[in-house]
């Protein structure tokens, strides 16, 4: 990462709950549909993905961190490979998501080498030029070959 991108990172780090099981049960929700209908289900599930993703690069050569900087620009998972691959990870849990301007601006200034949409989806398709949206299964896959192409059309 470029000194000026040091400079802004804020260094408070962001709290997640690693078993989302142990905030439903804490939050009295009982079920799916109550689940669905509270205001947690979007975190609760944005922890989930993060921890499952976390749990996948365990044993391997990556570093996992979360990234904002002063201006506001926020990156939800940044995976750090030994060889300099960096990808910068965005969750949404929405079938048509679209990243925030703050994904953009963070992942040239930690310059991503991929930029990731995680959404609970099975396709997986571009956004633009430099963005995939991508499956959990997918984005698996390509954490463990580390071979699936950007754009793979």
């Amino acid at each position: 990462m470029g000194s000026n991108a040091q400079k802004r990172l804020v260094r408070t780090p962001k709290v997640y709950v690693r078993d989302s099981g142990l905030v439903h049960a804490l939050l009295g929700i009982r079920g799916h549909e109550e689940l669905l209908g509270h205001p947690v289900v979007g975190a609760s599930w944005e922890g989930f993905m993060i921890e499952t993703v976390v749990e996948a690069v365990a044993d391997s050569d990556a570093r996992s961190w979360f990234y904002r900087s002063s201006a506001g620009a926020e990156i939800d998972l940044v995976l750090e490979f030994a060889d300099g691959d960096r990808w910068a990870i965005e969750i949404k849990r929405s079938l048509a998501p679209k990243p925030s301007k703050g994904f953009f601006s963070g992942c040239e200034e930690i310059q991503a080498t991929r930029r990731y949409v995680l959404y609970p989806g099975d396709d997986q398709y571009p956004i633009g030029s430099s963005v995939e949206v991508i499956s959990l299964q997918a984005l698996i896959t390509a954490i463990l070959v580390r071979q699936i192409p950007l754009n793979p059309r």
